[in-house]
Parts: structure tokens; C-alpha cells; sequence
């Protein structure tokens, strides 16, 4: 964690992996004098090399700009549009969107699969599938002993 102050906002940088997804995150924390302010989403930083070398070319605009409208997706279509934007490049794609975007190559490579198959395997109503996600953590329950 890297901690700084705005004004009466505590600003909190942390390095995460989230999905595939790994980026740096901002998060406003309220302190008692300031008022409520919303979470920002995750934006990841473009690690592309021309990004890299010189962040006020039209490319890092348009990195950036990916990285924020994935910012407000969800899982799934992080991983369709990420999928469609590679089949565009064609030969290379999944490893360059991987460093703009930061997704890992196997999901985007994952996007790439469902699209291919009309997403006929994904439901229209979950973001996960049945079962998906952390299992549920059972309480032990421990007997007393008595001699």
C-alpha cells in the first residue's frame, strides 16, 4: 500500500490481480470532515512499450481509454471485448492486448473460444458458471469432551 492525503480524502494505491486482471487501484477512503465519495473502478496502466516510452501519444489515449471502458464491465465482457479487439490484430493479438490491458493471455485466448462458438456455452443470465467462484467455507463445529 502506498497512502497519500487530498484535502480530506486518504487516496490508498494497491497492487492487485482480480480475474485475470492485474492493475493498480485507487481507493478514496471518507476521513470524519470529508463527505461520501464514491469507489473508483479498476484502471489498469498500459505496459506496452510505446505507452512506456511516451504517454502523450494518440496510442496511450486509446490504451487508456480501453482500460476504462473495461473498467466498468463486467468479467465476461471484459473477456468478449478484449477477445474481439485480438482477433482484429490477428497473429500477436492476445500478448499485446495482454500487456494494455493486463488480462492474462489464457483468458483472453478463453474470449476467444466463446466467441467462436456464438457464446453458446455462456449464460445469458449468470456472470459465472453454476459453481463458480470460491467455495463456501463449512464452520467447524467442535464436541466438548468431558471425563
Amino acid at each position: 500500500f502506498v497512502t497519500s492525503r487530498l484535502g480530506s480524502v486518504k487516496v490508498l494505491l494497491r497492487r492487485m490481480n482480480f480475474q485475470g486482471l492485474s492493475a493498480s487501484r485507487i481507493v478514496y477512503q471518507k476521513d470524519e470532515t470529508s463527505e461520501d465519495k464514491p469507489m473508483t473502478n479498476i484502471i489498469h496502466e498500459c505496459q506496452c512499450a510505446a505507452c512506456l516510452a511516451d504517454k502523450n501519444r494518440e496510442e496511450w489515449k486509446i490504451h487508456h481509454q480501453m482500460n476504462v471502458l473495461l473498467s466498468r464491465l463486467d468479467e465476461q465482457q471484459r473477456r468478449w471485448y478484449v477477445a474481439l479487439e485480438s482477433k482484429k490484430i490477428g497473429h500477436g493479438g492476445d500478448v499485446e492486448l495482454s500487456e494494455i490491458t493486463g488480462m492474462d493471455v489464457e483468458t483472453i485466448r478463453r474470449g476467444r473460444h466463446e466467441l467462436d462458438d456464438d457464446l453458446a456455452s455462456r449464460s445469458s443470465e449468470r456472470v459465472r458458471d453454476e459453481g463458480g467462484g470460491q467455495p463456501t467455507v463449512e464452520k467447524k463445529t467442535h464436541r466438548s469432551r468431558r471425563h
